[in-house]
């Protein structure tokens, strides 16, 4: 069993206003964890604190991604963090914060050598400038990390210094969750013609809990190496947690969910993990923050 090392990175850079003068407020999911017994639940060995990062809603020059040279600047401080974490044979845990973090956490297991990705997540956060007009709106990079992390998009966010290609290769992912691919308006279908290894929310239900971890060992022994995971909570049904930017239905069981991430996370392959898009501002009562530290909890308790 590794030590953990928590790292509390609290960005909502990679989000959208979802009005007007609106901030996202998944920068304060850290704060709130904690307060609802994240320490606690995890015991872990160290606890590190990045920074806030600012927020803007303005457009920078040379980027079409909002917030993008700030998103660049507080992942290559994660890494630096995750890094040392991996170095000391810590397990890092990233609790965020929105999904651009997952970049940061790639780039740092990218310095030991190859990587695999389990990409638990509501949605496959694959759009690039492939599948939209990058003209017509800013790129928020939350629903781009998939797209990013396999070298789909601006270099600003795809090279990184001292890695060739890719953060990851199509071939070493698996996405769980996406609940919209079997839509006629798709946006992001173009995943389905790449070697990515998709389970869908529809697939996940019918495969059980076994099944979804059957397939998604198969693709992680076909990649050998080692592979970080990845949680976005909004992979739970919105009757259970509508505490996100993007909430839908329908989800995956919690108590499936908890049975797939708890097998991955205690395999000695899995170096790492991140807890991404919890909104507190959306969590008056706190109970969904509870909700969480509980999952997390039951996720790591094996680890």
């Amino acid at each position: 069993m590794s030590d953990i090392c928590l790292v509390r990175a609290p960005s909502n850079l990679g989000l959208r206003p979802l009005r007007p003068g609106h901030v996202p407020g998944t920068w304060r999911a850290p704060q709130a964890l904690t307060e609802a017994g994240l320490i606690e639940a995890l015991t872990p060995t160290r606890v590190v604190d990045l920074e806030r990062p600012a927020y803007s809603i303005e457009p920078q020059p040379g980027t079409r991604l909002r917030n993008g040279p700030a998103i660049r600047r507080f992942n290559f401080e994660l890494a630096e963090i995750v890094a040392g974490a991996l170095g000391r044979g810590e397990f890092p845990l990233i609790v965020g914060g929105d999904c651009s973090i997952l970049l940061g956490a790639l780039v740092a297991a990218r310095r030991l050598g190859g990587v695999a990705l389990v990409h638990v997540d509501g949605h496959s956060d694959f759009r690039h400038p492939g599948n939209y007009d990058v003209d017509a709106a800013l790129g928020s990079v939350a629903g781009m990390d998939l797209a990013l992390a396999t070298g789909r998009g601006e270099a600003l966010l795809t090279q990184w210094p001292g890695i060739a290609g890719p953060l990851v290769a199509d071939e070493a992912v698996v996405q769980i969750g996406e609940r919209e691919s079997r839509d006629a308006d798709f946006e992001w279908a173009d995943i389905n013609a790449s070697a990515i290894t998709r389970i869908d929310v529809f697939a996940a239900q019918d495969l059980g809990a076994a099944g979804v971890l059957e397939k998604t060992r198969a693709t992680l022994a076909r990649a050998g190496c080692p592979y970080w995971l990845h949680l976005d909570v909004d992979v739970l049904d919105q009757t259970i947690m509508p505490a996100v930017d993007s909430p839908g239905s329908p989800g995956i069981d919690p108590d499936d969910l908890v049975a797939i991430l708890s097998a991955l996370a205690a395999d000695k392959r899995c170096i790492g993990m991140d807890m991404t898009i919890f909104d507190p501002d959306l969590d008056p009562t706190g109970d969904l923050a509870r909700l969480l530290v509980s999952l997390l909890g039951r996720v790591i308790k094996h680890r």
